[in-house]
């Protein structure tokens, strides 16, 4: 194997994708803005040099074709980039990294005006639902069975339940600390903690204590500022 730069995450999700089928690097950066951009965003500079890695490795084969005049490049995977992804799939990965502007601007709210605060929950919730119109209109395909890949249903309807919750959740807490925010006087550094909302808090945030002990599925909890 070579002895380039070493693998990257990003170097696995897209052997992952060759491992669905050959791409050119255009399609590679395509499908990787559409079906991978909501879980892990990458710019197209960096996407362009990865595939090249993958061959040095041994990972991926090059291979060049004409359609009409024009020249193009089409990747696949070979069997020790199928071995090679295999065993990165027995290795749990990393857990998520949150990073969000929107949450930082609203811990420091109390150095700005409560209009503020609620002009940036109101654009928290419009990004929770511009993202998920995407995340609907993917799963509408699955069900309608006009998907680009049905066979991956399976996994795709896993990791779509993720980013259903988890806009859901964003569009939830924005509305719930709305009405929390417009109660506060206009200097959020005046504002008062409601104790009946830090003990509700508390109370979320001890979930952990119960974990569900088979597959069943756990039972649904309300998102913050649902009933």
């Amino acid at each position: 194997m070579s002895t380039d730069a070493p693998l990257t995450t990003t170097s696995y999700a897209l052997l992952g994708l060759l491992g669905v089928r050959p791409w050119t690097t255009y399609e590679l950066t395509r499908q990787m803005d559409r079906s991978l951009g909501r879980i892990w965003p990458r710019a197209q500079s960096k996407l362009y040099e990865e595939p090249k890695k993958l061959v040095r490795h041994g990972l991926a084969r090059a291979e060049k074709e004409t359609v009409g005049r024009r020249p193009r490049t089409v990747y696949s995977i070979t069997p020790d980039g199928r071995r090679a992804l295999a065993e990165w799939l027995g290795h749990p990965g990393a857990g998520p990294v949150l990073e969000s502007e929107q949450l930082l601007q609203v811990f420091f709210a109390d150095s700005g005006s409560t209009s503020d605060t609620l002009a940036t929950l109101r654009a928290a919730r419009a990004w929770a639902v511009e993202r998920n119109a995407d995340n609907l209109a993917t799963a509408r395909d699955y069900a309608a069975g006009r998907a680009a890949f049905p066979e991956r249903a399976a996994q795709t309807m896993v990791v779509g339940r993720f980013l259903t919750e988890y806009y859901r959740l964003v569009a939830n807490w924005a509305d719930w600390a709305g009405h929390i925010v417009e109660c506060w006087p206009d200097q959020p550094r005046d504002a008062e903690a409601d104790p009946a909302e830090m003990a509700e808090t508390l109370r979320r945030a001890d979930w952990s204590r119960t974990p569900p002990d088979d597959c069943e599925p756990a039972p649904a909890r309300p998102a913050p500022g649902t009933v």
